[in-house]
């Protein structure tokens, strides 16, 4: 109920977002008939679209974002010729001339009424509907994180439809303000056939903004700073009390749902979010402490719901009882998982005689971290000796109510979490928690703690002070700052032109690539990518095609060989490799941080670019 009522709160907050601007005409252009049989039904048809959409991406997912992609160029030429029909009678008596007869019916059997009626007017809502992409704020990020983490379910739609009915309740306020308004300026009939065009030409201004993505571009960044402080204010009133951790969840629900609705599509907003949700947290770090129930039942029965294990048999809460437990949720090509990773294998190597068990459950991020083959790979060179849970459908992860990578979940010997630590840093404090629980199960001579770990390669720790460059995706469903001239061409094999320059944190393509959803495919030799960047450390997950092969590659930095800079998959020469899908360490810098230039060309076909990290 809460929920509800936050979500409905939130959908009237959007009336103060330019996101809105571009349906605000569509309304008004129908404010000259009966609310109650024409704004009222498109209303409602918008509303009820946007929640059937919108769950649907979570049950759906690529295909359901496919689906909507194809409405809503539909949806788009419907509302065209709508306007179009505003514009001129003329134009409008010859479209709807087909439809007298059903529009004689729709208009309660009247012969020559125009086909006006509640079905007409529910259509346009649904097809507008599919265009919406309201601004993801706090609210909307809260009920995404929740499809994305909990499945899709009855309080998900209903979640989404509060949210949309709330949005329509603001906009026919805004309807019924403006129609004595509109009524006056059409007393004349020279009046009435300008208001008419107006409003034509509004709606035809709309349509072209959302087919050029003006509604989730610009307008979203705009929108941010509008709504967000409010929708954050309403959640601390009404809902105060969340789980340790939940704000950066909701962020990164947020952050992701802006990134979709970018892509022009509600089930980019909802897909963004599902990530997001998932990502948001992956650098944060929050304390250990002590569980506040510590009679909850065990969570580790979660552990039957992944798919396979590694280096153990399946574990069980019934095989691990009278054990301390620590589980680690990461996954392989996370650099935030990776810098973790010295001391998790330390704690394990130090107490596993004293009783600890260390899980690692494997949640994966990009599809290639779903092959088993590729996991067990990673973990071999990795080191990693202790269990490994592939939780490819997220039933452990849904189980913990997990938001991170990584994440640490400290379960006393009767299979209770005492404590949890997300993100990097605090290991100290974490090892203080293991050690404690172990001398509670009754174990004896510890010894010393392990302290401060030196790791080599991408497990190093980063260099905090002088890190300014964000983790970047290259796929169009999370992409930012991507500059190349003339923009993304989705899904289809493109000549990408290189810019002049580049400024802070942009970056761009080169050369023959497909850029998809997750990841952008060089189609040809010679293909490049360039970053603008500030960190010591720059890395870039990379696969080597289907069939994979090796791919060689040369990169330089402000366009010369790195040299010392280079990093540990690089030669001082600036030569390499790509053979596996995996994160690759492509410059370690030795000299204090600057801003520098990126660029790295595949001298072969088929590489699969996925995200630049940094440290």
């Amino acid at each position: 109920m809460i929920i509800a009522v936050l979500a409905f709160l939130g959908g009237v907050l959007t009336i103060l977002s330019p996101c809105i601007l571009p349906v605000v005409p569509l309304v008004l252009a129908r404010t000259d008939q009966s609310f109650a049989r024409s704004t009222l039904p498109l209303l409602l048809g918008m509303a009820a679209s946007f929640a059937a959409i919108s769950t649907l991406a979570a049950v759906g997912g690529g295909w359901a974002v496919e689906l909507n992609d194809y409405g809503r160029m539909a949806a788009l030429a419907l509302l065209a010729l709508s306007a179009l029909a505003l514009l001129s009678r003329r134009l409008a008596a010859w479209l709807t001339r087909p439809l007298v007869a059903i529009g004689a019916r729709l208009a309660a059997g009247r012969p020559g009424a125009e086909p006006r009626g509640i079905a007409t007017s529910l259509v346009l809502g649904l097809a507008t509907g599919l265009l919406w992409a309201p601004c993801a704020g706090p609210i909307l990020g809260l009920i995404l994180t929740g499809a994305a983490l909990r499945g899709p379910g009855a309080g998900t739609t209903l979640a989404l439809l509060a949210y949309a009915l709330g949005a329509a309740g603001s906009l026919a306020l805004l309807a019924a303000a403006s129609t004595r308004v509109i009524a006056a300026l059409k007393r004349s009939f020279a009046a009435g056939e300008w208001v008419r065009r107006v409003l034509g030409a509004g709606v035809l201004a709309a349509v072209a903004a959302i087919g050029f993505g003006l509604d989730t571009g610009p307008l979203t960044r705009l929108s941010v700073a509008n709504t967000n402080r409010l929708e954050q204010a309403l959640i601390e009133r009404i809902a105060p009390r969340a789980r340790p951790g939940g704000a950066p969840a909701m962020i990164g629900a947020m952050t992701g749902a802006m990134t979709g609705t970018m892509t022009g599509t509600m089930t980019g907003a909802m897909t963004g979010a599902i990530t997001g949700a998932m990502t948001g947290a992956m650098t944060g770090n929050a304390t250990s402490a002590p569980a506040a129930d510590a009679s909850a039942p065990s969570p580790l029965a979660a552990l039957a719901g992944a798919v396979a294990w590694l280096n153990s048999p399946p574990l069980s809460a019934q095989s691990l009882r009278g054990k301390v437990v620590l589980v680690d949720f990461w996954t392989y090509s996370c650099i935030n998982c990776l810098r973790a990773l010295p001391y998790v294998k330390s704690w394990y190597a130090r107490y596993h005689d004293q009783g600890l068990v260390v899980i690692g459950v494997h949640a994966p991020e990009f599809a290639f971290e779903k092959n088993a083959a590729n996991v067990a790979r990673a973990v071999h060179e990795l080191g990693i000796t202790y269990p490994v849970a592939l939780d490819n459908d997220y039933a452990v992860w849904r189980a913990f109510d997990n938001h991170y990578w990584p994440a640490h979940y400290f379960i006393d010997a009767g299979g209770r979490i005492r404590g949890d630590h997300f993100g990097e840093g605090d290991y100290a404090e974490s090892e203080a928690l293991i050690r404690q629980l172990l001398e509670q199960a009754g174990a004896a001579n510890l010894g010393g703690a392990a302290g401060e770990i030196r790791a080599t390669g991408v497990e190093a720790a980063p260099d905090e002070a002088d890190l300014r460059s964000p983790e970047t995706y290259i796929g169009y469903e999370r992409a930012e700052h991507f500059v190349s001239p003339g923009g993304a061409v989705h899904d289809l094999p493109h000549e990408y032109p290189t810019p002049r320059r580049l400024a802070l944190n942009d970056w761009s393509l080169s050369g023959p690539w497909r850029i998809e959803a997750e990841r952008a495919v060089a189609t040809g030799a010679r293909a490049g990518i360039a970053f603008r960047f500030r960190a010591r450390d720059l890395h870039l997950v990379l696969g080597a095609g289907d069939p994979p092969h090796a791919v060689r590659f040369r990169v330089t930095i402000d366009g010369r060989e790195p040299g010392r800079d280079h990093g540990s998959d690089v030669g001082p020469d600036g030569t390499g490799s790509v053979r596996e899908q995996r994160l690759y360490q492509l410059l370690r810098q030795h000299a204090p941080a600057a801003e520098h230039t990126f660029a790295i060309e595949f001298l072969d076909p088929g590489v699969q670019a996925y995200s630049f990290t940094f440290g």
